[in-house]
């Protein structure tokens, strides 16, 4: 079984994303960095969770689960999604992920003069989107909806921020910016065994301490192992039946134990990033 050492939790990761940008406790930490990421285009003061899953009118209809969605003080509307893998149509999906806010704001059975609130679609991608549209040179695209001949915005209510998060290669020396400084852990979280001295702002005390994967409670620590390059999660069952009141045994933020060598089963789950829905898994012995 590989031994797991990372001392800090992966921001790339559908789970380590969500526990650090999606609760209510860290809401300083989203508000923080999407404050770096808009740089006073648009000043955010507080924010408040919305229900993250979307069903359409029907049943039957394809839902929408965002990785973080949320309101803030004005009523404006943000969807942020962390995409790990490569999609094919991803810009479609962001797309379609955006129609969900829009439709929730026309109020059912009252009359209604169809002024909307803003929505953002924040993407964060680590990959190269290849997109022909977007400047080589650039890590972040800003996407409205424009006159193709002037180039003025038509209509500011719809917008979409797409960072390359996979091109972003800036040492600790020459971070900058406080969004510099974001685009960094996003980035490289999960390599780290200290909190780098460039980071020396208070939320990044804070960021650091909530991802310290030995401070994680047992349950988390089972949704912990998504790794970024091979997207499959590792269980060591018999670790977990040795240690429940907590993931490391070694102190080092790692679980030890064979599971081989006492006849336990663990499992490997296949993760797709396109469709992470329960029925997407597959579970095998690692030894069979």
């Amino acid at each position: 079984m590989k031994r797991i050492e990372e001392r800090y939790i992966s921001l790339l990761t559908d789970f380590g994303f969500k526990r650090i940008f999606g609760t209510k406790p860290n809401k300083d930490l989203l508000i923080n960095f999407l404050n770096s990421l808009f740089d006073g285009f648009q000043v955010i003061k507080d924010v408040k969770y919305l229900n993250s899953e979307h069903v359409g009118d029907v049943f039957a209809e394809r839902k929408a689960i965002f990785d973080v969605y949320c309101e803030n003080e004005r009523g404006e509307k943000f969807i942020v999604e962390m995409q790990n893998a490569y999609q094919k149509y991803f810009k479609d999906r962001s797309l379609f992920y955006s129609t969900f806010p829009i439709r929730e704001q026309a109020p059912k059975g009252a009359e209604w003069n169809f002024k909307l609130e803003h929505v953002y679609t924040v993407a964060l991608l680590n990959f190269d989107l290849e997109e022909e549209a977007f400047d080589k040179n650039d890590i972040n695209h800003d996407v409205g909806l424009l006159d193709k001949k002037t180039f003025k915005v038509f209509n500011d209510k719809l917008s979409f921020k797409y960072v390359e998060i996979a091109k972003f290669n800036k040492t600790e020396e020459e971070l900058d910016t406080l969004y510099d400084k974001w685009l960094y852990v996003l980035k490289n979280l999960s390599r780290l065994d200290k909190r780098p001295a460039a980071l020396k702002e208070k939320v990044f005390t804070k960021l650091f301490e909530e991802a310290e994967i030995a401070k994680f409670t047992p349950t988390e620590g089972i949704k912990v192992y998504i790794e970024p390059k091979t997207n499959i999660v590792k269980l060591d069952m018999e670790s977990l039946l040795n240690n429940p009141s907590g993931i490391p045994n070694d102190g080092q933020g790692s679980w030890g134990g064979s599971a081989k060598e006492n006849n336990f089963s663990s499992w490997d789950y296949d993760f797709d990033e396109e469709d992470n829905s329960e029925s997407n898994f597959k579970s095998k012995s690692l030894w069979d």
